[in-house]
């Protein structure tokens, strides 16, 4: 029997059985819907993109996965060479691993043992934001603050290591006067705070934040697991803000098969690069690099530089807004609108029960969640689909 996610399985549900999918479509025995959440913002391509199914066939032809532990591949060879060159500034040193989550504990491993590496044992604390959403792992949920997903870590009392604030730009200089000494980082998911509701913040927070991290030595951590390759509207919102540790998941592969990357500078990787043992990066996902996700990987860039996806999320982002212009209804709180996602919040999450089963009779996946019924689409989505999806969002309130 499957356990599912976030689901109370006494009473969850039956949920959709999918035996095909293809493009923006998944189909199950009797119907055909399209996706409108891209499998939790990943297929970015759709499914079943060929170009990606045959570069996964051709090297599952070759082998499908050998450590990274005394050996190495092309494939994870080229991906990394690729990222370095692809990324901004100095993001040059590629730590692979099998999930965003876990790319978020690397990344927050690195932080704390890149100051341990130097002799300093004082900065064990970690400036987060409220209402943040790094994953399910242990400290992904720590520097996490979201009652809905983390509240079995109220068992452990009071969090010791980790202070969340709110995006605004006095909250984070006063936390950086009070704390500073004490922090090894900052974690942020830039812009889109994803599971919170597609929160959206302006840049100048990051600006600022990007400075206090260099004025008082604290690294700067971009969780873009969700909101990378395009998602925001921006490539990376790393092109507009540049931190010292970058997450990467989800789209990485084009949602064709697990896979992250935590992206180091050279700052970071030369406090590990030693004669010392015990300066090492102790850690190391079996699936790390696995060759089938980094062939996956490698063409899902090729793709998106290649037909250029930046123009396709612009276009998506035209057409949401036009959409969204000057609708309202009693139930909608606010409308908020980011790139390739766009999300209605309401006063009570009530008013959404039943619209998945209202989606699929008009052709359409869609999972709301709390007070949020949002659509985040694979951006290979022609003008009809997306439109339909806007509409089927937009009639369920004026019925």
């Amino acid at each position: 029997m499957i356990w599912y996610p976030y689901e109370q399985m006494k009473t969850m549900k039956a949920p959709y059985k999918i035996v095909d999918a293809e493009g923006v479509y998944l189909y199950t025995e009797d119907n055909k819907m399209i996706d409108s959440i891209s499998s939790w913002w990943s297929t970015i391509h759709g499914y079943k993109h060929p170009v990606i199914t045959k570069a996964i066939k051709d090297q599952a032809d070759k082998f499908s996965h050998v450590m990274l532990g005394g050996l190495t591949h092309d494939p994870a060879l080229q991906l990394s060479a690729k990222l370095a060159d692809w990324l901004p500034g100095d993001l040059d040193h590629c730590f692979f691993s099998d999930s965003g989550s876990v790319g978020v504990e690397v990344a927050l491993k690195m932080a704390l043992q890149y100051y341990v590496n130097q002799g300093d044992m004082e900065r064990t604390k970690v400036l987060a934001l409220q209402n943040a959403y790094h994953g399910d792992t242990f400290k992904a949920m720590e520097v996490g603050d979201d009652e809905d997903y983390h509240f079995i870590l109220e068992a452990y009392g009071e969090k010791k290591y980790v202070i969340n604030i709110p995006t605004e730009i006095p909250a984070l200089e006063e936390a950086f006067a009070k704390h500073h000494r004490e922090l090894n980082c900052m974690i942020v998911e830039p812009l889109l705070q994803g599971a919170a509701g597609m929160l959206m913040y302006d840049v100048s927070f990051l600006q600022r934040a990007r400075e206090l991290c260099d004025e008082y030595g604290v690294l700067l951590i971009f969780d873009e697991v969700a909101t990378g390759f395009g998602r925001t509207g921006n490539r990376f919102v790393a092109d507009l803000v540049l931190p010292d540790i970058l997450v990467l998941g989800k789209a990485l592969t084009g949602g064709h098969i697990g896979h992250a990357v935590t992206v180091a500078n050279h700052k970071v990787y030369d406090a590990f690069y030693s004669d010392d043992p015990e300066k090492a990066l102790m850690h190391g996902p079996t699936f790390m690099g696995n060759p089938l996700a980094c062939s996956a990987a490698l063409k899902s860039i090729q793709l998106f530089e290649e037909e250029d996806y930046m123009a396709k999320i612009r276009r998506i982002t035209e057409i949401t807004r036009e959409e969204m212009s000057g609708f309202t209804a009693p139930q909608i709180k606010e409308i908020r609108i980011m790139g390739g996602c766009v999300c209605i919040e309401v006063h009570d999450g009530a008013c959404l029960k039943g619209f998945p089963e209202f989606a699929y009779e008009r052709g359409v996946f869609n999972r709301p969640f709390l007070n949020f019924l949002y659509a985040m689409v694979p951006y290979i989505i022609t003008e009809d689909e997306l439109r339909h999806v806007l509409r089927t969002m937009k009639d369920w309130f004026l019925r």
